[in-house]
Parts: structure tokens; C-alpha cells; sequence
């Protein structure tokens, strides 16, 4: 039997899986091959690095993680019981398993509607989804924010903090009025509705309802996201209206020996945060178990 499984192979998931390991626990990460963070063109405010991308930072943790014995297994976690002897049992695509304790470091998915060209530009890397990490490379640039009225004001918002020229793509929802005033007294333009984005890997064109088109150097989608709790909630662990799972100081969620680390308990999406929080939990972790003297 595990001391601990790791449901998440992103960020907050490797760091615990080091943490545990130079703990000398017995550990296995199941790991989805989904992490937010392989998006990352390149992060600007990991601290220590003046740019890096995303996939490099989950190699980096994920070769120190198994240098220290930590065990990664490619698959998904698909069900998930609390046991009379308050272990936990498993079942995952990579087989059954039981763990004394469980973490879930699950993280979250963006919403993408169905606009054409949207899932290249992401790959292109003219979509940035984190203003706070990269909105500074984007100072005086021509920005955009795509998504529903009730989501995409916030961002624009705060993207004029870095630049003059915003325009929001609005997709849907309804704005009041005194909203749509403070956007446009912030000099922050509104636009028609997006039909297509094209990138050609330096700018961004997006062709709108009314037949016109415009070029952006970045564009930032505010589409909204789902968070990926359902299993823990599913267990019956307290949640926010959003999903996301409900911990005290030490990670801990409202079920004995299970645990919650990064975007799939805030909505402040940082790499350092989701850092914190993993060594927070692994360190509870350990010290919730049997000891393990050498």
C-alpha cells in the first residue's frame, strides 16, 4: 500500500511527488499527460528564470521527482473510495491501487468554444491565458480579450495597467450598461463578435460577424474553465460554487488523509502558488503518517 497517491502530474503534483520522496515515502503520481502548464509558451515571473516554457518546467520536476524514486505512470484516475480502515482504493486506467492518503493536484481545463483557428493559435502561442505571468512582455502592444461579457470586462481591465489598446471580443452574455461605461471611459474598445483567428506565428488576425477583421500582436481568452474535482467531490468533499475544493491551512480537505494542491483549489493560477501549496501538503502528509524511522 502507498503512503500517498498523487492524482496530477502538473506543477503542484511533481513538487509534492519531490517533496514526499526526499521524505522516503512510498508514493506513485498518475499523471494524465493534461497539465494547464504545458501551454505555457514561456513564463516570465518563475522566479529565477527570466523566461522558460512551460514544457521544460514539467521536465525539470519531473526529473527531479523520479531521481529521488518517485513513481510516474501515465493514465487516469477513474474512481475513487474511502475504505472502513480510512485508506483509500483506486481504480485508474494504469490498474488498481491503495493509498494510505491521496492529493489531488488535478487542476483545471479552459473553456474553448467551437471558433475556428482558436486551438492553433493556442499552439502558435499568440493566445496567452495568464496576464499576470506575461502581460508585462505584452506592454504597448495591441491586446484582445475573447469571451462572454460577464467574464472578459475583469481582464481587460487589468490589462490596461500594461497597455492602451484593448479590445474585447465579446461571444455572448449580456453587459450592463454602467459596465460597458467603465470599459469604454478606461479607453478599452469593444468589437463584434469573433468568427475566426488566424496566426501566423507572430500576429493574430481575427475575422468578426460583420465581415471586418482585425490584427493583434496578443489575444487572452477569458472563456471561463472547469475545474477538475468531480472524483474528490464526488467522495463528498466540500467545494465552492465553481468546484473548487474547499482545504484548511495544511491542504487538507474536508475528508481525512486527502489533500488538494493548485488551480483545482484557487483561482489565483501561479506556478508559485501551486509550488506552495505542494510543499504545504506533502509536509502534512508526512507528518500524518506512521513514522518511518530509518
Amino acid at each position: 500500500m502507498l503512503d500517498c497517491l498523487i492524482v496530477g502530474g502538473g506543477p503542484a503534483g511533481l513538487t509534492a511527488a519531490i517533496y514526499l520522496a526526499r521524505y522516503r515515502r512510498t508514493l506513485t503520481v498518475i499523471d494524465a499527460g493534461e497539465s494547464r502548464a504545458s501551454l505555457i509558451p514561456e513564463s516570465h515571473n518563475y522566479p529565477g528564470f527570466k523566461g522558460i516554457a512551460g514544457a521544460a518546467i514539467l521536465a525539470r520536476l519531473r526529473d527531479q521527482a523520479e531521481c529521488y524514486g518517485a513513481r510516474i505512470e501515465s493514465g487516469s484516475v477513474t474512481h475513487i473510495e474511502k475504505c472502513a480502515d480510512g485508506h483509500f482504493a483506486l481504480s485508474s486506467t494504469a490498474g488498481e491501487i491503495e493509498a494510505k492518503s491521496v492529493l489531488f493536484a488535478t487542476g483545471l481545463v479552459d473553456d474553448a468554444p467551437g471558433i475556428p483557428g482558436l486551438r492553433d493559435a493556442i499552439r502558435c502561442g499568440a493566445i496567452r491565458f495568464c496576464p499576470i505571468c506575461d502581460a508585462f512582455e505584452a506592454t504597448d502592444q495591441r491586446i484582445g480579450v475573447i469571451g462572454p461579457y460577464a467574464s472578459v470586462a475583469k481582464k481587460a481591465l487589468f490589462l490596461r495597467t500594461y497597455t492602451r489598446n484593448v479590445t474585447i471580443f465579446p461571444t455572448g452574455g449580456a453587459c450592463n450598461p454602467e459596465l460597458i461605461d467603465e470599459l469604454r471611459a478606461s479607453g478599452i474598445a469593444l468589437a463584434a463578435t469573433p468568427r475566426q483567428i488566424c496566426c501566423d506565428g507572430s500576429k493574430v488576425r481575427i475575422t468578426l460577424d460583420d465581415g471586418s477583421t482585425q490584427e493583434l500582436d496578443t489575444v487572452y481568452p477569458a472563456l471561463g474553465c472547469q475545474i477538475r474535482s468531480d472524483l474528490a467531490v464526488g467522495l463528498g468533499a466540500r467545494h465552492s460554487e465553481i468546484g473548487t475544493l474547499l482545504v484548511d491551512q495544511h491542504q487538507r480537505a474536508s475528508i481525512p488523509r486527502l489533500y488538494a494542491a493548485g488551480d483545482v483549489v484557487t483561482d489565483l493560477h501561479q506556478l508559485s502558488v501551486a509550488f506552495g501549496h505542494a510543499a504545504v501538503a506533502a509536509t502534512a502528509i508526512h507528518n500524518s503518517l506512521e513514522r518511518n524511522l530509518r
